[in-house]
């Protein structure tokens, strides 16, 4: 199984009048634009997708259609899961994905910082130490085995949003 590792694009910041509510900022101009050139940069890799799990937050949600749109897929290939929230439980996930999505081949998860670290330093490492950061927009490529919480995946890759969206150009 491939697991794409997706940090939403670039949103309105935390706290800006009218977007009180962390779950309802929405992606910006800026953050749209980006995250379309992002995905056809990942689609230009020969990448696909059969299912795109992410957060019920809205930032998270507009990342997911976009990827979707890119990638052709149907309205129902993407799913939510609270287990991507900010404050998500890795282990809750990583069981989901097993429960529901275990035959599946490749599958894009979006989320937010430092959740998404978190997971791939327990899939790579075995533990939630290792220092690494997603940007937003950014997303790393991890080959899995037997999904596990703990060490069960190999990271391929880890591109910059810049990088994916030279990509697409």
């Amino acid at each position: 199984m491939y697991l794409y590792i997706v940090r939403h694009a670039i949103a309105v910041e935390a706290g800006t009048p009218g977007y009180e509510d962390d779950s309802q900022r929405i992606l910006t101009d800026k953050g749209r634009k980006k995250m379309v050139r992002i995905a056809q940069g990942l689609k230009e890799l020969e990448e696909s997708l059969d299912l795109i799990l992410t957060s019920p937050y809205l930032r998270a949600t507009q990342t997911a259609t976009i990827l979707r749109k890119v990638f052709n897929l149907k309205k129902d290939k993407v799913v939510e899961t609270e287990h991507l929230t900010p404050m998500g439980y890795v282990d809750q996930l990583i069981h989901e994905i097993n429960e529901k999505y275990g035959e599946l081949e490749r599958i894009a998860v979006v989320g937010h910082e430092p959740s998404l670290s978190t997971l791939v330093s327990v899939l790579v490492a075995g533990e939630p130490e290792l220092s690494l950061t997603l940007k937003k927009g950014g997303v790393c490529r991890l080959s899995v085995g037997s999904l596990q919480y703990g060490r069960c995946a190999t990271l391929d890759w880890l591109l910059s949003p810049s990088q994916l969206v030279e990509l697409g150009e």
